[in-house]
């Protein structure tokens, strides 16, 4: 079980994350002593989505193709519309997340970061939450949905919204130091 000040955590982000969804958790689990590096598609700045509006950027520390699962303790799957759906069109990024729920490690997705858990095929029978918008695609893969701040389900961790933020970063720090969790694979 790592502690948290020596725990690597790899946060999975494109264009158009939701940029208090990817910056709180970054900043935080930082904080805590995590190192913390982000995956995207191209190893350049990535660009974020500020409530309405494009906003700043933030470097990307490698590719997924680079990501390897055995370096890392835990994945952040930040939300906003367009990162996620980005994403999910990617086979190495959806491979990426499945290889995570296959190795037990801690999985943290929020807001509409849980299409990425749905192309995956992680939900199927488990207890999760996201952005109501997309509450039915979560329902429509099995996922047994509900309306919380925080849902975890052997070590996968999902969340609503920016409202959230601290329940989750807080969940996430939880489910690290517990590491890895004997997962059942999805009904």
């Amino acid at each position: 079980m790592p502690s948290i000040n020596s725990a690597r955590v790899l946060i999975l982000a494109t264009d158009g994350y939701e940029r208090s969804e990817l910056r709180v958790p970054y900043d935080k689990l930082k904080a805590a002593g995590a190192k913390v590096e982000i995956a995207s598609l191209e190893k350049r700045p990535i660009k974020s989505w500020d409530q309405k509006d494009w906003g700043d950027s933030i470097d990307v520390d490698l590719t997924v193709s680079d990501a390897r699962i055995d370096s890392y303790d835990a994945l952040v799957i930040p939300g906003g519309q367009i990162n996620p759906d980005l994403l999910r069109k990617e086979k190495s990024a959806v491979k990426l997340v499945k290889d995570f729920v296959d190795s037990g490690k801690p999985v943290a997705a929020i807001c509409h970061g849980p299409w990425l858990l749905v192309e995956a095929g992680a939900l199927k029978g488990r207890d999760a939450t996201s952005y109501e918008s997309i509450r039915t695609d979560l329902v429509n893969a099995g996922a047994n949905w509900q309306d919380s701040e925080v849902v975890t389900d052997q070590g996968i961790v999902t969340s609503r919204s920016p409202a959230d933020l601290d329940a989750f970063v807080s969940k996430i720090v939880e489910e690290i130091e517990e590491g890895k969790h004997e997962r059942r694979r999805a009904a």
